[in-house]
């Protein structure tokens, strides 16, 4: 029976399609909403194509990303990474776009946004009973996965630009603000029995508005409060540490609750 399980927990390891959630998946998380921020705004802004071409590109790598990711058989970190760089650089064009051109605003534009992450996480928990990202091993939950963060990405967009210019905290005051929000929810992963899942899906949206105002820091003119860096040169920078991240600190796919149940 316990060779059995071994087989099984295995298995269920290798068909899992996330990595373990672990310091270094937070760290490249970070990072990845930053380049998000720098890239998107390098093809919209510095490239001059606008927010709806912008956003068609992304979307259409985002989709081809997302097929390949759904076919692959395992979990692959450059496959993975690279579809949530696609995600966030898509989030970011398509709040800029939903903002500034549709005019509904920041703060319209989070409220939306922040409903239909919500909308999707009730589907995906109604349809799964979970929305775990450990059980994230066959194509309805990895749909499921993939459309959440597309919207949380683009939430995390507008959130940032909402509390560093509507709410007038600027990048460096909204940087400092969703950094203690996540601090909160780290003292509440470690000092409380709260829900995983829910304090999880929690970090994962802070983590893009606070990859948004880094990001916006680093390539905004001086005297919008930003440090006016090259959109591109910091996009560069910041793939280049990202690539080092994924190379040096291999990371492992996440463990299937079955597979835990087994062994």
């Amino acid at each position: 029976m316990r060779q059995e399980g071994t087989i099984n927990s295995t298995a269920s390891a290798v068909l899992s399609k996330v990595p373990a959630v672990t310091l270094t998946f937070w760290i490249i998380k970070i990072l990845a909403t930053t380049l998000g921020e720098t890239g998107g705004d390098a093809v919209t802004m510095t490239m001059n194509l606008g927010y709806l071409t912008g956003t068609a590109i992304f979307l259409t790598l985002l989709a081809a990303l997302v097929v390949l990711q759904i076919v692959a058989k395992k979990f692959h970190p450059f496959l993975y990474w690279a579809t949530i760089i696609a995600s966030t650089t898509a989030g970011t064009t398509m709040a800029d776009f939903a903002d500034r051109s549709l005019g509904v605003g920041y703060t319209g534009g989070s409220s939306i946004l922040f409903l239909c992450v919500m909308a999707v996480l009730g589907l995906w928990y109604w349809s799964e009973r979970t929305i775990a990202v450990e059980t994230v091993s066959k194509p309805k939950t990895e749909a499921f996965y993939w459309a959440t963060i597309t919207f949380s990405q683009t939430l995390g967009t507008a959130l940032g630009d909402w509390m560093a210019d509507t709410s007038g905290f600027g990048f460096f005051g909204a940087a400092f603000v969703f950094m203690a929000a996540l601090a909160v929810v780290a003292a509440l992963y470690y000092w409380t029995n709260l829900s995983r899942v829910l304090l999880f899906w929690a970090a994962f949206i802070l983590t893009r508005p606070l990859g948004a105002t880094v990001g916006d820091f680093l390539d905004k003119p001086l005297n919008h409060g930003g440090l006016n860096f090259s959109r591109p040169l910091a996009t560069a920078i910041i793939s280049i540490v990202i690539v080092a991240c994924i190379v040096f600190f291999p990371q492992r796919p996440g463990l299937h609750p079955q597979s835990a149940k087994a062994s």
